[in-house]
């Protein structure tokens, strides 16, 4: 059996982001997008789109889901699920703000 161990990345400072919006950050290859949500946290997920590859991080945040940009498919910021049945969820990852800084657990 083998064991993988989740790894936190300090992606940037809290302060690069602005609320009710996304970024996109690329760690180790894989572009992850973080928002900073209205109420001052932060949530992290895959930053593509599975539909058509969308840019996530363009997206328009409602409450507990982001809206792809080019097709409106929406995914929860809880589970990555998408709203429309039909389409592949995404990988979420935990996030939190450490002293200023976002920090992403892959």
């Amino acid at each position: 059996m083998t064991a993988t161990t989740a790894r936190q990345v300090a992606v940037g400072p809290v302060s690069d982001l602005t609320r009710g919006e996304g970024r996109t950050y690329v760690i180790d290859g894989s572009q992850i997008a973080v928002f900073l949500l209205a109420d001052g946290t932060v949530r992290a997920m895959d930053a593509v789109c599975p539909h058509k590859a969308g840019p996530l991080a363009d997206g328009q945040i409602d409450g507990s889901v982001v809206t792809c940009p080019l097709h409106q498919y929406s995914f929860r910021f809880d589970t990555g699920a998408c709203t429309a049945d039909t389409v592949t969820p995404v990988r979420v990852h935990p996030a939190h703000v450490s002293d200023g800084t976002v920090i992403v657990q892959l």
